[in-house]
């Protein structure tokens, strides 16, 4: 249970007044004149993510005011639970019971706090359950962004390759999922060669976890995320300003076992696979080296430009697993390039795809989960950049431009053209706070998917 609700509002539960930019100047005219002199003084104009505490006469709080771009935006209350005083509120606007939701949700994903290693500074404000608001799927989808956030969050000494196994096994026992988990050289007997040679040289071996579930009578939908839970580069070894944050390239996998939390508590009319190529690429005698040339699970021979780009070889065998079984869609999610940072910046999650109708459907579902996500080109004539003298293909090219391009038409040489799949290069991490979104390890993407499939696939 959330910890951030209270069940119904008490004497001392203080009301917060939405307010938008437009509509402060109406709304200042209902207010008593000290109180329109304590906001004129305070400098609140209805700004969006703003907010006052307004007194009554003995200097209590009477109600909170929150500047807002509508009073249902899934952020509106996004920025209040970690820093309005420790009590018991409620909201006063009038919403139906979708705004109620994502309003509710808002204020979940703004009271998480990582306090694996270090206690909360104070106890989170609380919230009354919005009227309306569907506390099961606020509590379900709460509950697997703080998974991708706690994930993503915890540093690699706690959180290797089979720590992470581990988690991924915890969140589908609660679903009676099944998983299987290929480990070390059982990778080899099992045909997922570029899974093991990128994970050979850690202590914490290599693996592949796999969770199916779901009726074989739906459609079946794969998510594959890229589990990278330290990344030094390689022997192609990263500088300490690089490989400082590195605990959170495993991000892509956060994403999908969160996905695919929300897609088993929904109940989504699916037959669900969640693949996680599980490794950290580390530096030792057996390490792979530049211009090694390694076999895939497809069968197709790949150069290794640079051991700094190993995401897109652990993922290539699990997505030509992935491929194998014809299901009716899959994504993959995966911290692959920093040159889809460069291009889009940290918010924005590069979406690569082979299906023009999946992309609509994901914009329109992003734009009403305010999940952004933005269309990248699979270029094709950039294929020629990732071409290899020696092998099939060179994982890298040795051209300086279009790194995200040539990372996603790489991955797509190994989904049959007849697949629907999109590939997402995201951050996965906060690099400020922002309302509802911490400073911090972050599930991007993953509502606005959940969105699309819950309308494809029902609840």
């Amino acid at each position: 249970m959330l910890t951030c609700f209270a069940p119904r509002a008490g004497a001392d539960t203080v009301p917060i007044v939405p307010v938008t930019r437009d509509g402060f100047s109406k709304w200042l005219k209902t207010l008593s004149a000290s109180n329109r002199t304590w906001l004129q003084q305070s400098g609140f104009a209805g700004e969006s993510w703003t907010h006052a505490l307004i007194p009554d006469e003995k200097g209590r709080i009477a109600r909170v005011a929150v500047g807002v771009e509508s009073a249902g935006h899934v952020f509106a209350l996004g920025g209040l639970a970690q820093t309005l005083p420790s009590r018991t509120y409620s909201l006063t606007a009038d919403l139906d019971d979708a705004a109620a939701t994502r309003v509710a949700l808002g204020w979940a994903l703004g009271a998480y706090v990582f306090t694996r290693y270090k206690k909360a500074k104070r106890e989170t404000a609380k919230l009354v359950w919005p009227k309306g608001a569907d506390r099961d799927q606020v509590e379900a989808q709460a509950r697997a962004i703080y998974l991708a956030r706690d994930l993503i969050n915890t540093p690699a000494d706690d959180l290797g390759p089979s720590q992470l196994a581990d988690a991924a096994k915890a969140m589908a026992r609660r679903h009676r999922a099944k998983v299987e988990v290929i480990v070390g050289d059982a990778l080899l007997k099992r045909n997922y060669p570029s899974i093991h040679t990128v994970g050979r040289a850690a202590d914490n071996q290599p693996r592949l976890i796999d969770i199916r579930w779901g009726s074989a009578r739906n459609p079946k939908v794969t998510l594959v995320g890229k589990g990278v839970c330290f990344d030094s580069g390689g022997l192609d070894i990263k500088g300490a300003a690089s490989m400082k944050m590195m605990k959170k390239d495993m991000g892509g996998s956060a994403a999908v076992l969160a996905l695919g939390d929300m897609i088993m508590s929904a109940g989504l009319k699916v037959r669900l696979r969640v693949m996680v190529p599980a490794v950290e690429n580390a530096i030792s005698g057996n390490a792979f080296r530049p211009l090694d040339v390694i076999r895939t699970r497809k069968g197709l021979t790949v150069e290794v430009g640079n051991t700094d780009a190993e995401g897109r070889l652990i993922l290539c065998d699990a997505l030509a697993e992935a491929d194998s079984e014809k299901p009716d869609l899959i994504v993959d999610f995966a911290t692959l390039t920093g040159a889809a940072r460069v291009a889009l910046g940290p918010q924005l999650p590069a979406l690569f795809t082979n299906d023009d109708r999946l992309a609509a459907e994901w914009e329109k579902a992003a734009a009403c989960t305010s999940d952004p996500i933005y269309r990248m080109p699979l270029w094709q004539p950039y294929r020629k950049m990732i071409e290899s003298k020696v092998a099939d293909l060179s994982s890298t090219g040795d051209s300086p431009f279009a790194g995200s391009v040539t990372a996603a038409l790489f991955l797509e040489s190994f989904v049959s053209k007849g697949t629907s799949w999109a590939h997402v290069d995201t951050f996965a991490w906060n690099e400020r706070t922002q309302p509802g979104r911490p400073e911090g390890g972050e599930a991007l993407g993953v509502r606005g998917l959940f969105q699309l499939l819950a309308d494809r696939y029902g609840r």
